[in-house]
């Protein structure tokens, strides 16, 4: 009988010993890492509270821990991925002299805070341990283009790395603090969640003008391939708080605005994800920066703006609805 840990249908690729790794937490991001680190030959230990979770692991090679203190004997890198951070911790802290000496990847989301907290018990007990951010969904893991980003311990990351690419193939370290790759992860996800809305809101407008969303998808890409190098502009001008009069001005954006949030006010459907950023540009005008390009609205969102308008408190008169055309 195999003991947890020890190689079960291909330990090894073209000779090559894989390490071996447990992975605790088998929701559907949890499978999805098992099973890649399981067709890369990694020897691969699983665990769940739930053990019929692990079946279909097991079914394909995986080798079932009946508790986590099992799991973690069995690897010397351990990955959880569970709810947050305080169920990650519930699971580890009765495991932590076991965990000693070992690797432990936390993909968990969470803020960047607590994954600096959990971080500093991981080295009480002396843990090498590494945030994941993972920015890509369970789909996607396992292949070349898929992103997983990572900071924490050196070390182990550079141990690891060969390991830490089968789970996606772009693995960049961002530095020692455990938290910097939960920044990355929240602020690249506003992004994808504001893209999202203003979707959403693309097609609701088109969609009460007779245009249905599938004429509209084949031109989004008019708009969202500028984002890269407006992206890359907009962040140096930000970094340097030092915004160009040269590009499209804040007051013809307010102009353009108030047009969108009238049509769509017209045709009865919903302005505020429009008015929402009307508001932010308008706080951005009455600070003075009416005149510069829109990087200057991040002023008003990190509460800088010269008026000492706080972005925590425009958040309350947005949800009043107080930003009206």
């Amino acid at each position: 009988m195999q003991q947890p840990g020890t190689a079960a249908g291909g330990a090894t690729v073209g000779q090559r010993p894989r390490t071996p790794v447990s992975v605790l937490g088998l929701g559907a991001m949890g499978r999805k890492l098992a099973r890649c680190l399981l067709e890369s030959g990694h020897p691969t230990t699983v665990w769940n509270r739930t053990p019929a979770k692990a079946e279909s692991l097991v079914a394909q090679g995986a080798l079932p821990a009946r508790t986590v203190a099992e799991a973690v004997a069995a690897s010397p890198l351990v990955i959880v991925c569970v709810l947050d951070c305080d169920a990650a911790l519930r699971v580890l802290e009765p495991v932590g002299a076991e965990l000693s000496g070992r690797v432990l990847v936390n993909v968990t989301s969470d803020t960047p805070e607590r994954n600096r907290q959990a971080a500093a018990w991981a080295a009480g007990h002396g843990i090498a341990y590494l945030t994941g951010a993972m920015l890509a969904p369970p789909t996607l893991l396992g292949n070349p283009e898929a992103t997983i980003l990572y900071s924490g311990s050196r070390r182990a990351h550079e141990e690891h790395e060969a390991t830490l690419r089968v789970l996606a193939g772009r693995a960049p370290y961002l530095g020692p603090d455990a938290g910097t790759a939960t920044v990355h992860d929240v602020a690249l996800l506003s992004l994808y969640y504001a893209g999202l809305a203003g979707m959403a809101n693309a097609f609701a407008l088109a969609g009460a003008q007779g245009v249905p969303a599938e004429d509209l998808a084949p031109h989004l890409d008019v708009i969202l391939s500028q984002f890269p190098s407006i992206g890359a502009r907009m962040a140096g001008d930000a970094d340097a708080r030092h915004y160009s009069k040269e590009a499209d001005v804040l007051a013809i954006h307010t102009s353009g605005l108030a047009h969108i949030i009238k049509t769509s006010q017209d045709h009865g459907v919903s302005a505020d994800v429009l008015r929402a950023v009307k508001g932010f540009v308008d706080r951005a005008i009455a600070a003075g920066y009416g005149d510069t390009e829109f990087a200057s609205v991040v002023e008003v969102l990190r509460g800088r703006a010269s008026d000492g308008a706080r972005a925590d408190g425009l958040s309350d008169h947005l949800c009043e609805g107080q930003f009206d055309v």
